[in-house]
């Protein structure tokens, strides 16, 4: 169906699709600590992830940004034990168009380093310390619902934004 036929144009509301991934290991998480050149997310904590590039669906997007930003693959035939699956979206109201879309991906990696990143530094954390961290403001949220997710487990639907007062309010549905 061509786009005219779909309703699609400018006044519609309109997302930048994302991924982010958060590795499980046991008890603990891989998490970045973005570099401090970075102009988002300097100096804190959060998971991998980035854009979804044209022609790239959001699991293989997903695959391509742990490829790089970690070294790690996310092939299940490889028998690696880092199959990828969706475990929520979160769609971020920004206040104007486009808006963010996050597809939220986890993973079991039982074994094996990162590669070092230009991104930032990557560490195992305990699940028990993230709130402890200099993180991006949604990642103890996050984490705490992604935590205890199993395979199989229907994912989660939330959208963010700020109040009135400047705080984040995520709604999980």
């Amino acid at each position: 169906m061509l786009a005219s036929e779909q309703g699609v144009s400018r006044n519609r509301y309109m997302l930048i699709p994302r991924t982010l991934i958060f590795l499980r290991r046991g008890d603990c998480v891989l998490l970045i600590k973005g570099a401090p050149h970075k102009r988002l997310w300097a100096n804190k904590y959060n998971g991998v992830g980035g854009h979804v590039e044209r022609g790239e669906d959001v699991l293989a997007a997903a695959r391509r940004e742990l490829r790089e930003e970690t070294g790690f693959t996310a092939d299940p035939s490889a028998g690696s034990g880092q199959g990828l699956w969706l475990c929520g979206t979160v769609f971020v109201e920004t206040g104007e168009n486009p808006g963010i879309g996050i597809f939220v991906f986890t993973g079991e990696c039982p074994q094996g380093e990162p590669n070092p990143s230009s991104e930032g530094a990557l560490e195992w954390i305990p699940f028990a310390n993230v709130s402890n961290l200099p993180g991006v403001e949604d990642l103890p949220v996050l984490l705490e619902r992604i935590q205890t997710m199993q395979r199989g487990d229907p994912p989660f639907s939330a959208r963010s934004f700020y109040d009135q007062q400047g705080r984040l309010v995520i709604r999980f549905q």
